[in-house]
């Protein structure tokens, strides 16, 4: 199978997302949009679809033009019923291409914390494999309303729109399943002043929270990556000669 990934912000990286795709030979190709890689217009030659995260709003467009033409693509391969992941921001643009509001400044949590699964997410392909709830890892301050059209999947009382389902596989994730405690070390260590910023004792304290949260929410963004790749349907149609652009293959 083929997955197109789309990079936000340097830094973002595929994490447990990604090992879920190798785990089943998966081609990853990735777009940086933020570095000016172009966005794809069409799902053609794809079977999934990966948007990461990013320090923009999903309004941004005046400084990251592209991103209207991010949400149209997330919508197109939605609506095609390819599998799609949006992540952090990936989960904004997702809301935003179905019809939703995007609400700037009002969900503002960073380090681990706890989400619980809907009845709605406890029967979901996806969603069923964590549980009733699980620690997983937030970074953001954003959120969004529903689009209408959506299932409700996850939620929190700081951030009531976790996790939803547009259609057959289409996805958004504000918390970050991706990110194991590997990567959120590797965070730590390359945006120190903005985790200062949002929480000045979080560097010091790190070895304690990463002993209680970290294990449980490891295992849960591990489940939730290998539930969201057994979506993904292969299209024949996809089977192509790779682009120009960055091509990971799996080994």
């Amino acid at each position: 199978m083929r997955v197109l990934v789309v990079e936000n912000m340097a830094k973002t990286e595929l994490g447990q997302v990604g090992t879920a795709l190798r785990e089943v030979k998966a081609e990853i190709e990735v777009r940086r949009a933020y570095a000016g890689d172009p966005v794809p217009e069409t799902p053609d030659g794809f079977d999934a679809l990966v948007v990461l995260g990013g320090e923009q709003s999903a309004l941004d467009d005046a400084a990251f033009p592209y991103l209207p033409q991010l949400a149209a693509l997330m919508r197109r391969f939605g609506d095609s019923e390819r599998s799609v992941l949006g992540i952090c921001l990936g989960s904004q643009l997702l809301a935003r291409a179905y019809g939703a509001k995007n609400l700037l400044g009002e969900a503002k949590e960073f380090g681990w914390h706890e989400v619980r699964v809907r009845t709605e997410g406890q029967s979901d392909p996806v969603l069923a494999s964590v549980g009733e709830s699980f620690p997983i890892f937030q970074w953001h301050g954003d959120t969004f309303t529903l689009p209408e059209e959506a299932v409700h999947l996850a939620e929190n009382d700081v951030t009531r729109h976790q996790a939803f389902r547009v259609g057959r596989a289409a996805y958004g994730t504000q918390f970050h399943f991706e990110a194991d405690t590997d990567l959120v070390e590797d965070w730590n260590r390359s945006f120190p002043q903005t985790i200062n910023r949002l929480d000045p004792t979080w560097l010091a304290q790190y070895p304690a929270h990463a002993r209680r949260h970290g294990e449980k929410a490891n295992a849960a963004g591990l489940a939730l990556a290998r539930a969201w790749v057994a979506t993904i349907r292969r299209d024949d149609a996809s089977v192509a000669a790779p682009s120009n652009e960055v091509l990971e293959e799996a080994c």
